[in-house]
Parts: structure tokens; C-alpha cells; sequence
């Protein structure tokens, strides 16, 4: 969770890192339809820090983020978020720290058609029993631009402004970490610069950690470090990438993956 200072600056109260795995394993099916997706991954995800997550169709990078984030369950291994065990977890328990202390954004925007945009954002908060904390709210509002459309419903906003609806709503929480699963994929170019930036402001100015699994190497340059899987493994690191190192990675991990 984030903390306010006096100075209106946000503090990160957990310990690095914000979210880790060791020999994270996952396999579907048994005998010839067996497939590891995810071959005993030790991966850590640190806190304040926006990490890309890249790899071939199949390469096992929405296993990883699914099974980090509750909402898969791994065949072995062990999954924390922060210091609680996720693997270890009661259902009902899992359900409130997913509630609690993650917050997720999708490519498909996933928002209530009958709920206005700021019904959308506190659904999270609502259900928890949770009221708003103002001076973040409003940090977010700011952030997402759509202070004149919180009364408007989905069906009133464009792709692009329900994507920012959808992020106000992860981010509202102040949750440990934001785990976004192609979030720009039915965007226009515009959009998805728009939605990164937000993302990107969430990690520089609310202290907040991302997650992110993408395929466009465009998106992966607004983040810190960019993980490379292949064959359900972690493969390569890239730090402070750009859009054409991104590249070049990929293409080297295409050409030795097929």
C-alpha cells in the first residue's frame, strides 16, 4: 500500500521486492497433450519499478503475470506478494488480497455499463467496504484527464477514455502492484501513448509498481526493465530499453526459438 507524507509526496510502505516467484512451474494437461508453460521461473518484481514482460506467442508471459497476480494457481513453486504467500492461500483469502492489494488492467476494458466513470473507479473501494482517499483520488483524476467525464457512462467515453477509466480503477486501491495484460491492444496510437503515460506517471510520481506483458516493443520502452521469455522460461533482461533494442531483443529470441 502507499502511505501520504506531510509533503503531499506518496511513500511505499513494503519491502522489496513487491512481488516475487521460485521455481515457478506451471503445466497443462498430461501425457502427449502435456505443455509446461512456465519451467521453474524465479523472477522478482521490485517495488517502484515498471516491468515489461515480452516473449513469443506461447512463451508463457500471461501464465506468468496470471499466476503472480492470484489468478491462476501454479503447479509448483511458490508466488509472494510482498510478504504473504499466495500459494499457501484459502480462496476467500486470496480473494481479498486480489480485491485489496492488486489492481489490474486489461485489454478489454472489463467496466460496468450501468456505473458512471467515478462508479467504475471505487467499484474496487465499494466492495471492500473502502471510502476514497481524497488527496489520491484526486492525483488520479488529474492523471487520467477525465475530470469532466466522471458522471458519463462507459457507453458515453471513447475506447481510449474507458481504457483510463479502467486504470483509475486499478490504481484507486493504492494497491502493491498494477498488473496490465496488453492494456493497449484495442487502442489507437494516440490511446496507447496516453494509457502508457499514465502507467508510466503512476511509477514516477505515486511510487507505484507495474507489471506489464505486451508484444509492441513500443509500449515495453516506457518501462524500467523488460523480461524476455521463451519456452516458459526467463531468457534474457534488458534495462532502460528503447523501442529498437526491444526490437533487436525479439528478433534475436525469435531466430533462436524457432
Amino acid at each position: 500500500m502507499w502511505t501520504w507524507s506531510d509533503s503531499g509526496t506518496v511513500d511505499a510502505v513494503q519491502t522489496n521486492p513487491a512481488a516475487r516467484a521460485r521455481a515457478l512451474t506451471k503445466v497443462h494437461g498430461t501425457g502427449d497433450s502435456r505443455v509446461v508453460a512456465l519451467d521453474h521461473v524465479d523472477v522478482d518484481f521490485h517495488t517502484g519499478r515498471f516491468t515489461a514482460v515480452m516473449g513469443p506467442s506461447g512463451s508463457g508471459k500471461s501464465t506468468l503475470m496470471h499466476c503472480v497476480a492470484g489468478l491462476d494457481a501454479p503447479t509448483s513453486g511458490t508466488v509472494f506478494l510482498g510478504d504473504a504467500e499466495l500459494s499457501a492461500m484459502r480462496d476467500d483469502r486470496l480473494t481479498a488480497l486480489r480485491r485489496d492489494r492488486v489492481g489490474f488492467v486489461f485489454q478489454a476494458f472489463n467496466l460496468l455499463p450501468t456505473l458512471t466513470a467515478w462508479e467504475n473507479i471505487t467499484l474496487p473501494l465499494d466492495l471492500a467496504g473502502r471510502a476514497p482517499d481524497d488527496a489520491l483520488a484526486k492525483r488520479i483524476i488529474d492523471a487520467v484527464g477525465l475530470g469532466d467525464r466522471l458522471h458519463h457512462r462507459p457507453s458515453q467515453l471513447s475506447g481510449g477514455q474507458q481504457q483510463r477509466v479502467a486504470c483509475a480503477r486499478a490504481l484507486i486501491t493504492g494497491p502493491d502492484v498494477v498488473f496490465a495484460d496488453e492494456p493497449t491492444g484495442a487502442l489507437d496510437s494516440s490511446s496507447s501513448a496516453d494509457l502508457l503515460g499514465l502507467l508510466r506517471t503512476s511509477v514516477d510520481d505515486l511510487g507505484q509498481t507495474v507489471v506489464m506483458v505486451t508484444h509492441e516493443p513500443a509500449a515495453a520502452a516506457y518501462a524500467d526493465r523488460v523480461l524476455f521469455l521463451a519456452d516458459g522460461r526467463v531468457v534474457d533482461e534488458l534495462a532502460a530499453p528503447t523501442a529498437d533494442r526491444v526490437l533487436d531483443r525479439m528478433k534475436n529470441l525469435e531466430r533462436v526459438t524457432i
